[in-house]
This record gives C-alpha cells, sequence and structure tokens, in this order.
C-alpha cells in the first residue's frame, strides 16, 4: 500500500513534544532546559501566546558571536516575529515554506497554542520514503513556481 504524499501533512509528520519558555527566562536558562530535552528549539512565549523561537544556531550566532552575557533576555536573541504553519498544511507547502524563509525549524500553532514543529529532518525523512512521483510533482511545483517568479506575463 502506497501513501499519497500530497495528502500528508504537518500534522503526520511534526514532533508534538514541543518545549516553551517564558519571555522572562535568561539565555542560560533556555540553553539548559534544550540541554536537558535534547532539543534543539524552544519556543519563547509572551503571556501564554507564541512570539518567537531560539534554536541552537541562535546561541553559536547571537549569543556567542556578541559575546552576550548569559543573563540575556532570551527575548534579545529570539527569532521574531514567528514564522509558524498550521496542522493541516501539506508537507511540501511546508518544505517550500522553510525553503523560501531559510528556516530549519518550524513551529505548528493551532488557535494561539503550539502543537508541535517540524524540523527539517523531519522533512528529509519524509523525502526519503517517498516515491518518484511523489519527486516528479515537486520538482514540477518548482519549476512552476519559479517561472511564474520570473515570467514577463504574471
Amino acid at each position: 500500500m502506497t501513501i499519497d504524499a500530497s495528502k500528508i501533512t504537518a500534522k503526520d509528520i511534526m514532533t508534538k513534544s514541543v518545549i516553551a519558555v517564558d519571555v522572562s527566562l535568561t539565555v542560560n536558562e533556555a540553553a539548559k532546559m534544550m540541554e536537558d530535552a535534547k532539543v534543539g528549539a524552544v519556543i519563547v512565549m509572551e503571556k501564554n501566546i507564541p512570539i518567537g523561537i531560539i534554536t541552537d544556531r541562535d546561541f553559536a550566532i547571537k549569543v556567542v558571536a556578541h559575546a552576550y552575557h548569559i543573563t540575556t533576555s532570551v527575548k534579545q536573541i529570539m527569532s521574531s516575529p514567528l514564522i509558524a504553519t498550521s496542522p493541516d498544511v501539506s508537507v511540501w507547502l511546508v518544505a517550500d515554506l522553510m525553503y523560501t524563509k531559510s528556516i530549519r525549524k518550524l513551529p505548528v500553532i493551532e488557535k494561539n497554542k503550539v502543537v508541535g514543529i517540524i524540523t527539517s529532518t523531519d522533512l528529509v525523512n519524509q523525502l526519503a520514503i517517498a516515491t518518484d512521483e511523489d519527486i516528479r510533482k515537486m520538482y514540477h511545483e518548482s519549476v512552476i513556481k519559479v517561472y511564474k517568479q520570473y515570467s514577463p506575463y504574471n
């Protein structure tokens, strides 16, 4: 039995266990939480609403490169506004969004609640089980997108 890849959605490949931190935390506290949970990102919340994300890359680029003190607020280094998707979006649209926005981790939000996260690894795993027809469809969608972007007829 083959699975129609066009029907696979964000909720089918997302990790449901997500760590959220309050905006009042320091970068040191957030880093310790990430280490303890063995995750590469945490969602930053303010008044129970997701407002940003901190990834392991943010620590390398923002904290270390700029020599921020460990008591720096997570709000100062988080990526914001938060780029996210909803659970019912197709996995191919998720991949396109992550590629277009150059992000490796994408929160899945439903009714202002974080219900999961999708990583580039999740997409690679999905690609590994894709059929030739799935790959062909992705290729054609990409060609159409590029054509529309550069077409003088649009």
